[in-house]
């Protein structure tokens, strides 16, 4: 089940049918009131939060779900008509798993959609821990420690990171960590690398320096000199 809160009925209803059309559940609500309502009897797989809302911010909404143990890990895709690189950021920053700008096309919300549950679904757990300089990572509790602290990263933030230090001294185009990361590959999109990144390395403080940019290609993880 996906819900969706808007508060626009032409757009919610429009996703609405997109999503059924494409043979899934979806259920949508206009106010975050009625989606504490509707959450309280059955959880979602996924939501799809707008972030001008009535009664609160789209926000405010997702950083109380982050603060809430039973909602902390719920995939959640904002869709919002505030585009800017800061509102992008500070959408991420609160929690988003995946930020879209209105407009958007219908085929590309369902692909994106599909790639974050693919990502949600618990597999095999990974055991053990992996070390790069100052981080450590613990796949099976999905727990991230830069320099001895704690920190909380978002699902993305969290899978890209893990993904390059697994691989870490190779080097990753922005399309080839769209592909791998997100599951999709759209022209244009590679800024939502870059954003991620931005993010990530503010996150781990110092050891955000582990995360090399190299010119003119991608990304790498490693502790060598920044190319």
């Amino acid at each position: 089940m996906i819900y969706m809160l808007e508060d626009e009925a032409g757009i919610r209803n429009f996703v609405l049918y997109g999503l059924k059309s494409s043979g899934m559940e979806a259920e949508g609500f206009e106010t975050p009131s009625a989606l504490r309502a509707a959450m309280s009897k059955q959880m979602p797989e996924l939501l799809l939060l707008d972030r001008m809302l009535p009664e609160e911010d789209g926000l405010s909404v997702l950083k109380k779900l982050r603060s809430a143990p039973e909602t902390r890990k719920l995939p959640v895709i904002m869709l919002t008509a505030k585009d800017s690189e800061l509102d992008k950021v500070e959408g991420l920053d609160s929690g988003a798993d995946d930020y879209i700008a209105k407009p958007f096309g219908m085929l590309e919300l369902i692909s994106r959609i599909k790639a974050l549950l693919r990502r949600t679904v618990d597999t095999v757990a990974e055991s053990g821990r992996i070390e790069l300089g100052g981080l450590c990572v613990y796949p099976s509790k999905h727990e991230v420690f830069a320099n001895g602290t704690k920190v909380s990263l978002t699902l993305k933030e969290y899978d890209m990171l893990l993904f390059l230090i697994k691989n870490k001294g190779e080097v990753f185009s922005r399309d080839l960590l769209l592909r791998e990361i997100w599951g999709y590959d759209f022209s244009g999109e590679s800024r939502t690398v870059d954003v991620h990144v931005r993010t990530l390395r503010q996150k781990l403080g110092s050891c955000g320096d582990l995360i090399k940019t190299i010119r003119g290609v991608g990304y790498k993880a490693g502790d060598d000199f920044i190319d």
